[in-house]
């Protein structure tokens, strides 16, 4: 209701009119200022929900998007104090932010989070699946329980929240889902074979669910970045970033608001647009 008033306040068409009538030129300044508010109205109407939320790539997407007008849902696992953070700033930065502590590997607990929006009417239009984790070692070395841990937190979890939303999207003919990929999903990589494994399925899952659902006006993307500098790498010493540094046509990592901001882009593209593993890594691969 308010977002209706607002734009009938603001009807650039009627403005214009009067403007006309009475032979006065509209100045530049106020078509900008009249742009750039129905720009910010718009994306008021846009909730993007978040997962992986209290750190790295998750929480500078929360961020970026709440700047950019988005109410924005953000959910994390084990990081409360993290999420707590977030929330606080989001708001004092005048954002509208829901929070949970949930384990997105859980088809219930997500059902439940997804129910409370659905009561709230703050179902997601834009979905980013960015939870993740790794591991580093030997597959031979690794237990069934930590193959199963990472498959299910880095492509369980996508199949979760897509399922969980897709009614919502189907019912408004429009949506945006996002999967947070990585380039070893396209090349594999040494000693992280599950790691590798669960971002391949991430991609496959991308593009099957963008044929299902491009009928019904709703982009399925994937990203898949390359060495973001995030705490998932901070086990690596000077020698070793340096090493993996000069292997960047790049010459550097990603930055975390940098893959925010790659992450809304994807976001705003025409849903035509879908299907696709948009690599991000330096030129690397």
């Amino acid at each position: 209701m308010i977002i209706t008033i607002i734009d009938s306040i603001f009807n650039l068409t009627l403005f214009t009119k009067f403007l006309a009538f009475y032979s006065l030129p509209a100045p530049d300044s106020v078509l900008k200022w009249h742009y750039e508010l129905s720009e910010r109205i718009t994306k008021m109407r846009e909730i993007t929900l978040i997962t992986g939320a209290s750190s790295g790539i998750g929480r500078e997407t929360a961020l970026y998007f709440s700047q950019k007008g988005h109410p924005v849902i953000i959910i994390c696992n084990k990081n409360t104090e993290g999420l707590n953070e977030l929330k606080s700033l989001i708001k004092g930065n005048n954002g509208i932010v829901e929070s949970f502590i949930a384990d997105v590997s859980s088809y219930e607990e997500m059902s439940d989070i997804f129910n409370i929006l659905s009561q709230k009417n703050f179902l997601p239009d834009i979905l980013v699946n960015n939870a993740g984790i790794s591991h580093i070692g030997l597959l031979q070395d690794m237990t069934s329980d930590e193959w199963k841990h990472i498959i299910d937190v880095n492509l369980t979890s996508v199949f979760n929240c897509s399922k969980l939303i897709i009614p919502h999207m189907l019912s408004k003919k429009s949506g945006h889902i996002i999967n947070i990929s990585s380039m070893w999903g396209n090349v594999g990589a040494s000693c992280e074979v599950a790691y590798s494994a669960s971002k391949g399925g991430v991609n496959t899952f991308t593009k099957a669910l963008a044929r299902e659902l491009a009928p019904s006006n709703i982009a399925v993307n994937a990203i898949a970045f390359g060495t973001v500098d995030t705490r998932m790498n901070h086990f690596l010493d000077a020698e070793e970033k340096a090493a993996l540094i000069e292997e960047i046509p790049a010459g550097r990592f990603l930055d975390p608001q940098e893959s925010a901001e790659i992450i809304y882009s994807v976001a705003t593209l025409n849903p035509y647009v879908t299907g696709q593993i948009i690599t991000a890594d330096g030129g690397l691969t």
